[in-house]
């Protein structure tokens, strides 16, 4: 689920922290200190409609707080009048010393989202279907985006990766299985009875691709390298995250078609005043590659597609795809008090490109940009927990308004 894009309205801005809970479990001789956000969501936007719901979030420290990192779960139970349920359960979690990580991505979606094709290019990006050259793509999600131009789809992710600390080294390695199964797809614009006809670039490419229009799954496992030195995953001060997954998906774990895709990341974190830490510029770039085989449409690389569904402001989840995609930010974070924490704000700005190689469009053939700023209330001091709000501008009059838990990298 992309980050909420708000239209209508945020209820408990400020009441959330006293809903805040802060609860202390004595182990042994461990401690585990839970702060649990039980946010309400009551939001809207063209593409779902009213959104009614919760989205949870819940941190916690699963040993020795000096030795052992932060623990942090993002839940989602949202229902919206388009009849879309978007449920979800995400996050990592640090075991006693940061022995092992537990990273764990589930979701299941009654969904719909535009689609865009493939690349950047703007030749190829702004017309949402082939066969009618006048259809001018809608990216102000205020406006709202045609009932037509909608694919309607569920979706079911199961990921679950453990790593393992090297020694006492931050450099960690495993293994994990991924799943996602896309079914039920109903691609609106498609009608192959009118003249000319009106072809998807969904249909297109997996026509291209010969593979099944009604639903795919992709079944495999990965391999995986990273190096974490991040003092607070939910929001750094400080550190680096440095890692790669090589993902391997065969036919005889159940893909519709066997392939293979690299994720590779780097996140870094520049102080701009050592006396204030939050006074910072984060950095985030991602490169995201098919490396072998077929993978379906909606596997494919793609903005918004992230764990957390975190890249790609102002833009809806799927804006940009492609077999290749890379996606740059740079976020200036700041506090706006002159010795709290309490309260701050964000100005940002990123870069996506992808490649279409059906068409031969290149990687960085092309680019496309978004921008914005946002403000920043610290929920949990302690655990560094903020609620944010951004509002961010893109191509084509693409806006946003986003309601998020924690920091967006």
């Amino acid at each position: 689920m992309k980050s909420i894009q708000l239209t209508l309205l945020i209820i408990g801005l400020f009441g959330i922290t006293a809903n805040a809970q802060d609860t202390t479990v004595a182990v042994g001789k461990k401690e585990k200190k839970f702060t649990i956000i039980p946010m309400p969501v009551i939001a809207g936007n063209p593409t779902t409609g009213l959104m009614l719901g919760v989205s949870p979030g819940v941190s916690f420290i699963n040993g020795n707080p000096e030795t052992t990192s932060i623990s942090n779960f993002l839940g989602a139970f949202i229902y919206t009048t388009k009849k879309q349920l978007l449920t979800s359960v995400r996050g990592s979690l640090f075991t006693e010393g940061d022995k092992w990580v537990f990273t764990t991505d589930i979701r299941f979606n009654i969904n719909s989202q535009p689609t865009y094709g493939l690349s950047t290019r703007s030749e190829s990006a702004d017309n949402t279907i082939i066969g009618r050259q006048d259809d001018g793509t809608i990216d102000n999600l205020f406006g709202g985006p045609t009932r037509e131009e909608m694919m309607g789809f569920n979706h079911f992710r199961l990921y679950q990766t453990v790593l393992k600390r090297y020694k006492d080294s931050r450099l960690f390695y495993g293994a994990g299985y991924h799943l996602d199964n896309i079914s039920k797809i109903d691609d609106n614009q498609l009608d192959l009875t009118a003249t000319p006809q009106l072809l998807t670039h969904h249909y297109r490419y997996q026509t291209i691709k010969n593979l099944p229009l009604n639903g795919y799954t992709q079944s495999g496992v990965s391999l995986n390298v990273s190096f974490d030195s991040r003092d607070n995953i939910a929001n750094p001060y400080k550190g680096r995250l440095a890692s790669a997954s090589f993902r391997i998906n065969p036919s005889f774990l159940g893909s519709t078609a066997p392939s293979s895709q690299l994720w590779l990341e780097y996140r870094d974190y520049i102080h701009l005043n050592k006396a204030r830490p939050r006074n910072l510029i984060a950095f985030w770039t991602y490169g995201w590659f098919v490396t072998g085989g077929d993978v379906p449409y909606m596997f494919l690389p793609a903005v918004g597609w992230d764990m957390f569904s975190r890249s790609g402001r102002p833009y809806t989840q799927g804006r940009f795809r492609g077999e290749d995609l890379s996606y740059t930010e740079a976020e200036w974070r700041f506090p706006l008090q002159r010795v709290k924490n309490k309260i701050g704000g964000v100005v940002f700005i990123n870069m996506t490109s992808a490649s279409s190689r059906t068409e031969n469009i290149g990687l960085f053939s092309s680019a496309q940009f978004g921008y914005g700023a946002g403000f920043r209330y610290m929920l949990s001091e302690k655990n560094r927990v903020n609620l944010g709000i951004d509002y961010g501008i893109g191509r084509n009059g693409a806006s946003g308004l986003f309601l998020n838990l924690n920091e967006y990298f």
